[in-house]
């Protein structure tokens, strides 16, 4: 009984603090300039996500190494993606070097 009041408390908190702000914000028109900066949440956040996994990958020490697969590939697949803009291709080259690199490094 006490999960399931956990779970559903853990819900209404985090549907009120995705709604609420939407549902206050869309009677105004934002400004362009704040506009133009909430468009930067999404790769902030992205960026907040993959950077540790990719420089820490062992825990609290900077790897820059060549043994370090996830730099390589996540490199690489930041290269792909700001060239061709194809989630698909980035994808599986990230994911290929990420295994290539592993297997023979």
């Amino acid at each position: 009984m006490n999960e399931t009041l956990l779970i559903l408390g853990m819900a209404a908190v985090t549907f009120g603090a995705r709604y609420l702000p939407m549902a206050v914000l869309r009677r105004f028109d934002l400004p362009g300039p704040i506009l133009r900066g909430l468009s930067f949440v999404p790769p902030a956040v992205l960026m907040a996500i993959v950077a540790p996994a990719m420089f820490l990958p062992g825990g609290n020490t900077i790897d820059l190494s060549l043994e370090n697969a996830y730099l390589w590939a996540g490199l690489l697949a930041f290269g792909v993606a700001w060239r061709w803009k194809n989630l698909l291709l980035t994808i599986v080259a990230g994911m290929s070097v990420f295994l290539f690199w592993r297997v023979m490094v």
